[in-house]
């Protein structure tokens, strides 16, 4: 493999991880807070958030393909200083399992409850919705911030090994 394959690789990689972890930063740091602060009404915050996250979810398949593919060409390339790390995988497969459940399982059912939320008119019922709804957000985002810190200890991982100048695995 050349050179500038694995310099090329490992750029696409460091930026996918960038967008993963740093859009997860900002959307849980700055643009939930900013919603729920500037908009007028818990429905139109709401249906904004989700189609924040809905094009976040654009992205982390984007961001997930060039993560396997990288680590797929860095496996085959046989150089050490670049070789795949059982730990590093193992994270990698964590993320993309989470970001699995909420993208194609939790998410699809809170947008679902959302709009059942938004639908009902009289208040009892409104209240109730919206309990369901919480009910389900609640382990969502619990699962964001797991799928956060894995994003960073990959980082720390990616970080480790370039400052280790001899490859050595994780």
């Amino acid at each position: 493999m050349s050179r500038w394959g694995i310099v090329v690789c490992l750029t696409l990689e460091w930026l996918a991880l960038g967008v993963w972890v740093g859009g997860l930063v900002v959307l849980i740091g700055a643009v939930i807070p900013a919603v729920f602060n500037t908009f007028g009404g818990q429905d139109s915050g709401g249906l904004f958030l989700t189609r924040a996250f809905e094009g976040y979810h654009r992205f982390v398949f984007g961001a997930l393909a060039i993560l396997w593919a990288s680590l797929w060409y860095r496996r085959r390339s046989g150089n050490p200083a670049v070789a795949v790390g059982k730990g590093e995988m193992l994270l990698l497969a964590g993320m993309a399992v989470i970001a699995g459940v909420i993208i194609v399982g939790v998410h699809p059912y809170a947008v679902e409850l959302q709009a059942q939320a938004f639908a009902v008119k009289e208040e009892a019922a409104k209240k109730a919705a919206f309990e369901a709804l919480f009910r389900v957000l609640m382990p969502v985002r619990v699962l964001y911030i797991v799928n956060l810190i894995l994003g960073v200890l990959l980082i720390g991982m990616k970080a480790k090994r370039s400052l280790d100048r001899g490859g050595a695995h994780t």
